[in-house]
């Protein structure tokens, strides 16, 4: 809550939403990716995450971190992004792979293959407990702050987070996850 008020005291509405961008912008981002698994998309839903906090700045509450605030805005609008009924007619990429830019050296290599299995297992989660993971391991949110983010109980993300912790060490020995 301090934060925004520091922010609006300046005065300055570009500098206040370029003040949230430039803090915030890449965890927005990359929650909006983990959601909907398309770049274009979370381009377009970060965006419309920052035009909202910005028009609404007056209804937080502070009940929450700002981060978890611009989480929560995140979460809604890529959930109403998948139910829109474009996203259930067409689809316009399969699953997103990184090019590798950096030096062939065979450890390099190695590396980013292993950390992008990793994140290809991440992605196969239900999204039920690859949320609740990305926003844990990632994010760091504190449990109580994921519950309100996400409407659940903290036992409820507890017992994803246990879940998803085991079909992830399952996944990364080759067994069968089911």
């Amino acid at each position: 809550m301090e934060y925004l008020k520091q922010m609006v005291a300046v005065n300055d509405p570009g500098s206040v939403l370029n003040g949230l961008m430039e803090s915030f912008g890449q965890d927005v981002w990359n929650y909006a990716f983990f959601l909907t698994k398309q770049r274009e998309a979370a381009d377009d839903i970060s965006q419309d995450v920052f035009l909202r906090a910005f028009q609404h700045w007056n209804d937080f509450q502070g009940r929450s971190s700002v981060k978890t605030w611009l989480l929560t805005i995140t979460r809604n609008l890529s959930l109403n992004y998948l139910k829109s009924s474009y996203m259930n007619r067409v689809s316009l990429t399969g699953w997103i792979t990184s090019k590798q830019t950096g030096p062939s050296a065979e450890k390099e290599f190695m590396d980013a293959a292993a950390v992008s299995q990793i994140w290809k297992f991440v992605m196969e989660l239900p999204p039920k407990y690859r949320e609740v993971l990305i926003l844990e391991s990632h994010y760091r949110l504190p449990r109580k702050e994921m519950a309100e983010l996400l409407g659940i109980s903290e036992g409820t993300i507890k017992s994803r987070l246990h879940r998803a912790r085991t079909r992830m060490e399952k996944m990364l020995k080759g067994e069968d996850v089911q």
